[in-house]
């Protein structure tokens, strides 16, 4: 791992015992990730083999391994990963669940045959500066015909952009640093980089054909607000409502908190 990565497994590690909990009892959350859920579903059928990337503390693993899928799940915060082997042992996930400390950065240490899907969500692939060491090696990971499915924070957020009005210029416009944004955890430091769907598209190349980009969270929160949905339910289901409409259309499907990206590996080559 490089320095910066070594930093992002700290910074992650000690957030853990508190990660969970802020997942509990976060409906905007839990939606989301239901939109990702079914989105998967709809390339996917039970049974198939998934390597996940920066699985965390195991949230998403541990519902698609309850629904029938096959999960190879990697991270590099062992604080997460401790939390992660935990859930899979209490809850018996172990002939449906493996886990790997290992970068994204670093998929040649992955062995074990081909995958049907390379998931990553909520945009842990945001936080390195270049995709193409990643990409590069899918087609080993890969079979033809398999997807890849992630979930990747744009630089275009409706609800950040808002914030000008609130007179935050600095939270507004944050995403749009070409350099990275300078985010904080757990007093680390780190950069985060913000990718259009375009962008990301390009970097697979020709072999890649597009199957779905739909926005998350195009006009409802970010996940950091928790509480909303709580206090003004009305408001935030109307928002949801108009959110799932405008998700899959232009330009809103690469706008949002996040996007989905769903890609299918056609090799053109062989």
């Amino acid at each position: 791992m490089t320095n910066g990565q070594e930093t992002i497994a700290e910074a992650f590690s000690r957030t853990a015992p508190k990660y969970d909990a802020f997942g509990e009892d976060h409906p905007h959350l839990a939606r989301l990730r239901g939109k990702v859920y079914a989105h998967l579903e709809r390339f996917l059928r039970p049974g198939a083999r998934i390597l996940e990337l920066n699985a965390g503390s195991g949230v998403d693993a541990v519902h698609l391994a309850q629904h029938g899928y096959f999960l190879h799940a990697i991270d590099i915060a062992p604080g997460m990963l401790a939390r992660f082997q935990e859930k899979v042992e209490r809850l018996d996930l172990q002939e449906r669940i493996t886990i790997q400390n290992c970068s994204f950065t670093e998929l040649e240490k992955i062995s074990g045959g081909l995958f049907d899907a390379v998931f990553s969500n909520m945009g842990g692939l945001n936080c390195i500066p270049d995709l193409s060491p990643v990409i590069r090696r899918l087609p080993t990971l890969l079979r033809p015909g398999g997807v890849v499915t992630w979930v990747i924070m744009p630089p275009v957020c409706l609800w950040e952009l808002a914030e000008i009005f609130r007179l935050h210029p600095r939270l507004a416009f944050r995403r749009f640093s070409k350099d990275g944004t300078r985010s904080h955890l757990e007093g680390l430091f780190f950069n985060v980089y913000y990718y259009s769907p375009n962008f990301v598209q390009q970097c697979f190349g020709e072999n890649y054909d597009l199957l779905s980009l739909e926005g998350l969270s195009v006009i409802t929160p970010t996940t950091e607000s928790k509480n909303l949905t709580k206090r003004f339910p009305r408001f935030y289901q109307a928002l949801a409502w108009l959110d799932d409409r405008l998700a899959p259309r232009k330009p809103w499907s690469g706008w949002g908190d996040f996007y989905i990206l769903s890609l299918r590996y056609q090799p053109k080559h062989q």
